[in-house]
């Protein structure tokens, strides 16, 4: 099965100011002990604990502007009774396509946007099979391309895309994949820089 041709993708856009996104949906505290709950908890340089102050990080700049892909399953997908691991197998797959896709995208903005910073959409996997080297105590193979997500830095997710990208989040229920997915991403611009270039 082509599994890019069982699902569409509608897109979603925002932009805040960083100001107000840090008073409105970043709570490092709460989302530091949800953290330390995922396997990816110090375990990957995208994921905390930090050596920097996640909110200085984001006061070093001005806009924050969000980028959302809705993944829409197809009807054949949505009427299939699955098994744990079949429905891990597929959102693993899915969302390894479509994130690597969007963070081309984010780093091509990135690129057009001298300092800026992009924001992934969930933590870094740039290494593939290889894994991370945070494990092993080594540095960041690939320093020039991890980036943090939201929720790294203490982002609400959730929050964020009912707030500012004026969608509901859907979740897993047993057996059925959801109608969608969203997965979130964003470019951190100063507002220097004269505002996004795309």
């Amino acid at each position: 099965m082509d599994l890019e041709k069982q699902y569409s993708i509608e897109r979603y856009e925002a932009q805040v100011p960083v100001k107000e996104y840090i008073e409105t949906c970043v709570n490092i505290d709460e989302f530091l002990e949800y953290c330390k709950e995922c396997r990816n908890y110090n375990t990957t340089w995208s994921c905390p604990p930090f050596d920097f102050s996640p909110e200085d990080y984001w006061k070093r700049y001005d806009t924050l502007y969000l980028f959302a892909r809705k993944i829409r399953f197809s009807r054949e997908l949505l009427q299939v009774e699955y098994t744990p691991q079949q429905l891990q197998e597929i959102t693993g797959a899915v969302m390894r396509i479509e994130k690597g896709k969007m963070s081309e995208e984010l780093a091509e903005l990135e690129a057009k946007n001298p300092g800026s910073t992009a924001l992934s959409a969930g933590h870094c996997m740039e290494c593939g099979d290889l894994g991370c080297t945070r494990p092993q105590g080594l540095p960041c193979r690939e320093p020039g391309k991890m980036r943090y997500s939201i929720e790294s830095l203490g982002g609400n997710v959730g929050l964020t895309i009912t707030k500012y990208l004026k969608q509901k989040l859907l979740w897993i229920e047993e057996g059925k994949l959801p109608e969608y997915f969203i997965l979130a991403g964003g470019l951190l611009i100063r507002d220097e820089s004269g505002g996004l270039r795309k």
